[in-house]
């Protein structure tokens, strides 16, 4: 495999800033959520400029980074399942992209998105219940938390749209 200069140069770049955002956000606990999710983004911008294979490798990377340097490891892990979301529907994307012939594909992506994040989030609230609310709580309250998460990946989603499109469209064509 032929890696250009720029794309490694970029690529760790963007990987040093994960891992410090990831870093970060296990020191500064009130915004830990926001870095992560900002973390997170650096994923779709390898994926978009470098390929789904690279976007992969730059993962998997952050990932193992974090782990070695973040003081909070549930964090990591928590960045993992925003970072595997990222690249699941950059995936998703992709393969629509292709797919020319195929109707209302923005409503198979929306629906895409919705399933990629259940597959991540139901299984960590149920089998980490006990981790993550310190005593037992009601079916009802369960509801909440899972219509919660649903409203939280609808501002992660748009969030992640408006760096695509806002942030990184300016800064794109000064790095690269």
């Amino acid at each position: 495999m032929h890696v250009k200069a720029k794309t490694v140069a970029l690529g760790g770049l963007l990987l040093a800033l994960t891992v410090v955002f990831m870093v970060l956000g296990s020191i500064i606990e009130t915004s830990t959520l926001f870095l992560l999710a900002a973390a997170s983004f650096f994923v779709g911008i390898v994926v978009r400029e470098f390929g789904l294979k690279m976007g992969g490798g730059f993962y998997l990377a952050a990932v193992l980074l974090g782990f070695i340097t973040a003081p909070n490891k549930f964090y990591v892990l928590t960045f993992a399942a925003m970072g595997f979301y990222i690249w699941g529907i950059e995936a998703v994307w992709r393969w629509l992209e292709k797919r020319h012939e195929m109707r209302q594909r923005h409503k198979v992506f929306w629906i895409s998105k919705f399933v990629i994040f259940n597959i991540v989030y139901l299984p960590i609230v149920f089998l980490f219940r006990d981790m993550l609310f310190s005593q037992s709580i009601s079916n009802g309250v369960m509801a909440v938390v899972i219509a919660g998460g649903q409203i939280g990946l609808f501002i992660y989603d748009r969030a992640y749209d408006y760096m695509q499109a806002h942030i990184w469209g300016k800064i794109r064509g000064k790095v690269l």
